[in-house]
């Protein structure tokens, strides 16, 4: 009986596309592939991911350097979100001025998963800017942020804004509620979805802040 043909060994990448070294270098070998000018994208896109997972603050200025890249901004804001530290977000915060379009919005992105505090200035502008991505994409950011303050700039942008851009305020003031539960502030969180149930605020926003006062209300485990 003869036998049935050996299966054929799968494509072998091309050396520029293996991943296996980059997940073993060092950091200084990692950045020194980002700021080789003729190294290929792929490798400077898994060496900027990498120095990020190996939290190499030392690559912090030349990540930022790439966040106007069109090519390897998402792979340099991937470096700089887990950073620990201020040093990342000083500079995602010293990039903003110099963006726009969607290199801006990646950059509010990053800034909103970080919960930069010194960031929610610049972003409250943006919710009266003229783009409307952008300035939704900064009231996701001050929903994730949360906080007192972010909560004043999202209340006092409400009534100025109308659309989407609107209904994304008012979705991330609802966020700033669910943060002062998770936080341990049932008050204010409370006191948070009372405002945003009124007559004025969009129907799918208000009756999302209801249903969290009934739920908060009728939990087993509220405050007696």
């Amino acid at each position: 009986m003869p036998q049935a043909p050996a299966k054929p060994l799968p494509p072998v990448p091309p050396a520029e596309f293996r991943e296996a070294d980059i997940a073993t270098m060092p950091a200084p070998a990692l950045l020194a592939i980002v700021k080789d000018a003729a190294a290929p994208e792929f490798k400077k896109a898994k060496a900027c991911v990498r120095l990020g997972e190996l939290g190499a603050k030392e690559a912090i200025p030349v990540l930022a350097t790439l966040l106007a890249n069109d090519h390897l901004n998402v792979y340099a804001r991937s470096g700089l979100e887990p950073m620990a530290g201020p040093e990342a977000d000083d500079a995602l915060r010293a990039a903003m001025p110099k963006l726009k379009g969607n290199h801006l919005i990646g950059v509010i992105n990053s800034l909103g998963k970080r919960r930069d505090p010194k960031a929610i200035p610049a972003l409250a502008k943006l919710l009266s800017g003229p783009d409307p991505e952008t300035a939704r994409a900064a009231a996701a950011a001050l929903g994730s942020i949360g906080g007192p303050q972010a909560q004043k700039d999202l209340q006092s942008a409400l009534p100025k804004t109308n659309g989407l851009v609107k209904l994304a305020v008012a979705d991330a003031i609802l966020i700033c509620a669910e943060r002062y539960l998770a936080d341990g502030k049932r008050a204010e969180a409370l006191a948070l979805f009372a405002s945003m149930s009124a007559a004025e605020i969009p129907k799918p926003m208000r009756l999302a802040a209801l249903n969290a006062i009934i739920r908060e209300e009728t939990s087993a485990t509220r405050p007696r």
